[in-house]
């Protein structure tokens, strides 16, 4: 008999055991890669993290003879459903194993605590910020997780969902394209080079992490205009901002993080970071000192590029700033020497992006499902 449990979140070691209990699932899977166990944590602190100022979370538990079998998380963020006028329940940090009674029982208990607020659908999943992966994985199983950037779970969880009555909401694609074939079409190279001798778009570089910390709000203020027009989008509050800021500074290295700019107003932006998956995957979720020396040391020595933030303001899309960044792309991967670049994470519903990766060569190889059911 499965039984759910709503988490205690006072509780250390209730805590504990929820965020145990993904690393237990996916112990021997070499395609997983651990997240920050903190980072897991902090989603949990009402007291901490920006998401509760103005919006509410629970966790639920399903267990079976005791032992903890699958986990959720159920949410109402409201500035996302008063921006799009719906009515929608959020879910994430979904794990179990392969067995459809727990899935059931888990999503009875989500419906129910969406009912009680007035929501009627279901999506995700969809977290707590915009570093946050989205969707569950339904094609690419065979290709490592892209750091902490995605989720990655086992194939049976989309025949899961399903069979729980969900249905696709939206997909989120990731392209991977070789250095040798990361090749822009002439034409755009043309406009590109334009473009740069006219100076109406600028591109500024950055030398080092304080002068990038000395543009983070004007950065940060324009990531959350560029995505305007997409479905995950919602206006973030301050310490929303902040919140990615910080992450973004902690993981950035400033001279793969470029912005262009239009009359001094930042119109664009191309956000690479090294992948340092495979030193996150040595240290099961912490941060100790050890960890944090190779982390650094991986980032140096990879031969791929994550290359997840990119965009243009949709005033200045079609005005040659778009060829332009990705101008600017490729001499990133050729100039500092990656052999392997994924673009990572882009909405279904982002298609001149699409189109310009596909423009570049890039094929889409990974794909993650938001899910959705009226309840």
């Amino acid at each position: 008999m499965v039984k759910i449990n709503k988490l205690d979140t006072e509780s250390k070691a209730e805590i504990k055991e929820f965020i145990q209990f993904h690393f237990d699932l996916y112990k021997n899977c070499p395609q997983w890669v651990p997240p920050f166990r903190q980072d897991i944590a902090l989603m949990l602190n009402r007291k901490k993290h920006p998401f509760y100022d103005h919006s509410d979370a629970d966790f639920f538990v399903a267990r079976r003879d005791g032992k903890i079998v699958g986990r959720v998380a159920a949410m109402e963020n409201k500035p996302f459903n008063q921006y799009h006028n719906t009515h929608k329940l959020q879910f994430y940090l979904f794990d179990s194993i392969d067995d459809q009674e727990i899935t059931d029982a888990l999503f009875g208990e989500v419906t129910n605590w969406g009912r009680g607020r007035g929501l009627t659908e279901i999506i995700g999943p969809k977290g707590f910020s915009a570093f946050d992966g989205y969707g569950i994985q339904v094609e690419g199983f065979e290709h490592r997780q892209m750091m902490t950037m995605m989720n990655y779970n086992f194939p049976y969880y989309e025949k899961l969902m399903e069979k729980a009555g969900f249905t696709k909401e939206n997909d989120f694609v990731s392209c991977y394209v070789p250095r040798e074939r990361f090749i822009l079409p002439d034409k755009a190279e043309e406009i590109a080079r334009r473009v740069r001798e006219r100076g109406t778009f600028v591109v500024k570089n950055f030398k080092n992490k304080r002068e990038l910390k000395d543009w983070a709000w004007r950065i940060g203020d324009s990531y959350n205009k560029t995505f305007i027009n997409n479905w995950e989008y919602y206006p973030l509050s301050e310490r929303e901002v902040q919140f990615l800021l910080d992450n973004l500074l902690v993981l950035a290295n400033p001279k793969l993080i470029k912005i262009i700019l239009h009359n001094e107003e930042i119109v664009g932006f191309l956000f690479g970071f090294p992948d340092v998956s495979k030193a996150l995957q040595r240290h099961d979720g912490r941060i100790t000192p050890w960890a944090i020396a190779d982390i650094l040391i991986e980032a140096k020595r990879t031969k791929w590029i994550s290359l997840n933030g990119v965009g243009i303001l949709p005033e200045y899309q079609g005005r040659g700033g778009n060829a332009l960044l990705y101008s600017e792309i490729r001499r990133t991967v050729w100039d500092f020497g990656f052999d392997h670049a994924e673009q990572t994470q882009m909405a279904d519903t982002a298609v001149q992006v699409r189109r310009d990766m596909e423009s570049v060569g890039a094929k889409i190889y990974k794909v993650h499902r938001i899910f959705h059911k009226v309840i």
